[in-house]
């Protein structure tokens, strides 16, 4: 009998571990199977429309007028948003791992805002180096974590500290963007895009540019998902397994920032989006950093789509920008977070 009741308990190990295998491969296989059908659906929101099959044979076998068209002027919007997603939504995942917060997003606490004032200097000022400006953006969101932070350590961090002080540098530079806009005369077509986040005008050079800075980030996260999750950890306990918690906290933060920063410089500030799907993710795959990031960077490219592909539906011909969509969204569940904030503190 107890040998039988070892054995059971042996096994209960392994098979809650299959299970969550199990889920999280679905939780993968279905969320990029949303992510190609939005993409088609957001690909037929205009005047021409082609089907799935039209669509790959006048990629990949014989030119289509129709499916050039959706290629030029469609398919850079549709990556755009699935690159930009996809940065942003590992950004807000290891912001709350560094600053060890629920609440932490770079769009909320102003890394986003710090990042997109410097990218409407540079390409108000300096076009020419607009393929470089998610590197002066980065240094807006440096500028912009380190006054955060900063402000924000009180012997720990609180996440209602850290929210106020977002707030506060988020509307410092957020106003500082639009008060730029305004005295040019919006006369700046790219900076306008970026404060008010308008991504109906990418193109190709876009993708690229985006594409090349995500990938480098993609390479940091590798190196980031462990320190991640040790991180989770209490400062107490790392410190005692030998983890230098200051050092390994500013490092990842270097990612966080450089991927905030570079989806910033080409889409604009979005809030919410780096705090909605970090929650959504940990439900669906755990709180292994390992399976965390990649999921969150499919599911946030996933929602950056919905919302930009919504956005151009609901009011056709009109548009409702990706940011607005996305404040609507996460407005709600940022209330519903802070009033549980307390659990957290």
């Amino acid at each position: 009998m107890e040998k039988a009741k070892l054995k059971t308990e042996c096994r209960e190990p392994a098979r809650k571990k299959r299970a969550g295998t199990i889920k999280t491969v679905i939780a993968f296989v279905v969320t990029a199977a949303l992510l190609v059908v939005f993409a088609v659906l957001a690909a037929n929101i205009g005047g021409i429309k082609v089907s799935f099959g039209q669509l790959l044979r006048g990629i990949f076998v014989e030119y289509d007028e129709d499916v050039y068209i959706i290629l030029q002027l469609r398919f850079p919007r549709i990556f755009v948003a699935i690159l930009g997603g996809m940065a942003m939504a590992v950004a807000g995942v290891i912001t709350q791992a560094v600053m060890r917060s629920p609440l932490a997003d770079p769009g909320i606490i102003g890394i986003s805002a710090g990042s997109a004032f410097v990218a409407v200097l540079v390409t108000a000022f300096a076009p020419a180096l607009g393929y470089l400006s998610p590197l002066f953006s980065f240094a807006g969101g440096i500028l912009a974590f380190v006054i955060v932070y900063a402000l924000s350590w009180k012997g720990g961090l609180s996440p209602v500290r850290l929210i106020l002080v977002g707030i506060a540098v988020n509307a410092l530079f957020t106003g500082l963007s639009e008060a730029f806009n305004q005295m040019t005369g919006n006369n700046y077509s790219g900076a306008a895009s970026i404060v008010e986040s308008n991504i109906s005008l990418k193109d190709w050079d876009d993708v690229r540019t985006l594409a090349i800075y995500v990938a480098v980030g993609a390479v940091g996260c590798v190196f980031a998902a462990r320190r991640c999750n040790l991180l989770a950890l209490s400062d107490r306990l790392a410190c005692s397994i030998g983890v230098n918690v200051t050092s390994n906290r500013l490092q990842v933060s270097v990612v966080a920032v450089f991927l905030a920063s570079a989806a910033t410089a080409v889409v604009g500030s979005i809030s919410f989006l780096g705090l909605i799907v970090p929650h959504i993710a940990r439900l669906l795959v755990g709180n292994d950093h390992k399976k965390l990031i990649p999921y969150s960077a499919l599911l946030g490219a996933l929602f950056f789509l919905v919302a930009d592909t919504v956005g151009r539906w609901i009011a056709y011909p009109y548009e409702i920008g990706v940011s607005i969509i996305m404040s609507v969204v996460g407005g709600p569940l940022f209330i519903v977070l802070l009033l549980r904030s307390k659990k957290y503190a």
